[in-house]
């Protein structure tokens, strides 16, 4: 097996990427090697053309960044029998990971090498997969005031979060859109906070938004947050971020969790909503459950 290393050298902090190739180099192992990212998009079209350019070659893709590198290998990687992926998650938020028992059992570069497979599901919109949350709201403005932190500094910061929770109490606590989930609407006022489509836990580096979500179990984890006051919001805050809001009887009259295969959404002209991070403009989408779609490598 080949193992490629794909390396961000814009994730984390400055001078990681540099350190990480190093020690990639110290492994002296012929069968690995680095490719370093030139730009948006770069990991993806890589990735993909290797698995075409060696296709009886078995080869394992280590995405080492954040989570937009870490979408970026696995949007490359989907469809093609011969890769396998992990990641080094080495960005500012590393929320994919945190249901595989965080960062740290990522983090020995000679047990991803050798770590077993197991099959785990996408996201898919359009032509694009999501391997961990499309969300839209509140959220959206936070990740769009992320964006804009990591283009003035070259890298993200985990002061660029609470900046954009700052931005969307301004801006965004009553947008318009609605959910339909499996054929239920699931907010009827066509008005919501914020909802995450979740194939994993976590968002924004610490909020645990969807606790029951799996990766491997065919279904989209849909949490949708009603309107609510900004003084009701900095109540419920700490539960949503601990993952306790579902349990909570003082949060059942704003909260709506299900489980589907397939996720419509209808919003007015320019609407965005963010996949794994990535702003994207589109008034009427539809999110679907692709099952057993990558080989992911975890430690154990």
């Amino acid at each position: 097996m080949k193992c490629i290393f794909i390396v961000n050298p814009f994730a984390g902090v400055a001078g990681g990427a540099e350190n990480l190739q190093q020690s990639v180099v110290n492994l002296n192992n012929p069968d690995c090697e680095i490719y370093k990212t030139k730009a948006p998009g770069d990991a993806t079209e890589y990735v993909r053309a290797r698995c075409k350019s060696e296709p009886e070659q078995e080869l394992r893709f280590i995405a080492c960044g954040g989570d937009g590198t870490i979408n970026e290998v696995f949007n490359g990687a989907v469809g093609f029998d011969n890769a396998s992926v992990s990641c080094y998650p080495c960005g500012s938020g590393n929320d994919f990971v945190k249901a595989f028992g965080g960062a740290e059992r990522f983090m020995n570069l000679e047990k991803l090498i050798s770590a077993p497979t197991r099959k785990i599901d996408l996201l898919k919109v359009g032509d694009r997969y999501s391997n961990n949350v499309v969300n839209f709201g509140f959220d959206t403005t936070v990740a769009i005031t992320i964006n804009k932190e990591r283009e003035k500094k070259g890298h993200g910061n985990k002061n660029a979060y609470t900046k954009g929770v700052v931005t969307a109490l301004i801006k965004s606590m009553k947008n318009e859109c609605t959910v339909i989930a499996d054929g239920e609407t699931l907010n009827p006022s066509g008005k919501l906070l914020l909802c995450t489509l979740a194939n994993g836990q976590y968002v924004g580096g610490s909020f645990c938004c969807a606790p029951k979500s799996k990766a491997d179990d065919g279904l989209i984890d849909v949490c949708l947050i009603k309107p609510i006051s900004r003084l009701r919001f900095v109540k419920i805050l700490k539960p949503y971020t601990n993952g306790e809001h579902l349990d909570r009887e003082d949060m059942k009259d704003i909260v709506t969790y299900r489980q589907a295969k397939k996720i419509e959404i209808k919003a007015p002209a320019g609407f965005a909503y963010s996949l794994d991070g990535e702003i994207i403009y589109s008034e009427h989408f539809t999110v679907e459950i692709a099952e057993k779609a990558l080989n992911f490598a975890v430690p154990e």
